[in-house]
């Protein structure tokens, strides 16, 4: 039995970002309890030239309906991204992610694993991956190493998070 590209992304997308989503309510409770500004969280970093967690937040939410929208064929929609995004509306962005990648069905990614997928297409930066390759080797290890970066902030700030917390309920 082979694995359809639908059960290597679809499922593994809706687990991690529901999971992300528990752990910036958590995030968001800790700021209350300790009276922290939500601010500071949403604007940590692990290091001074990386993004904030405002921005790997927004990465991975883009890396999620961009794979799913990219295997399905269809067009990538675009939601503007928000600097001063706060939990609340973190949360709505990853609720927005979660439907986009729910809405698919896995019949919509028959054949995606040899499909031409074409990024920045157009500028000097195309690039061009066969479906297989692009979710294995391209898609999925950046919309991870967001979902983690956003967990390593959180978790270095203070948070009581865990393994358990990061890896959510398949």
């Amino acid at each position: 039995m082979s694995l359809s590209m639908y059960s290597a992304s679809v499922p593994v997308l809706k687990q991690m970002l529901g999971a992300l989503s528990d752990v910036l309510a958590k995030a968001e409770a800790h700021a209350t309890e300790k009276k922290i500004d939500p601010a500071a969280l949403l604007g940590a970093r692990l290091f001074p030239d990386m993004f904030p967690l405002v921005r790997q937040v927004q990465i991975a939410a883009d890396f999620a309906k961009g794979i799913s929208s990219r295997l399905a064929n269809t067009e990538v929609p675009s939601w503007p991204d928000n600097p001063e995004a706060g939990f609340a509306e973190l949360q709505e962005l990853i609720a927005r992610t979660l439907a986009h990648v729910d809405s698919f069905s896995a019949g919509q990614f028959e054949g995606s694993e040899s499909r031409e997928i074409v990024l920045r297409a157009g500028t000097p930066k195309e690039k061009k991956l066969q479906g297989d390759v692009y979710l294995l080797h391209y898609g999925l290890p950046q919309f991870f190493f967001h979902v983690t970066t956003s967990y390593a902030i959180l978790r270095h700030n203070g948070v009581e998070i865990g393994k358990r917390d990061y890896m959510g309920n398949p």
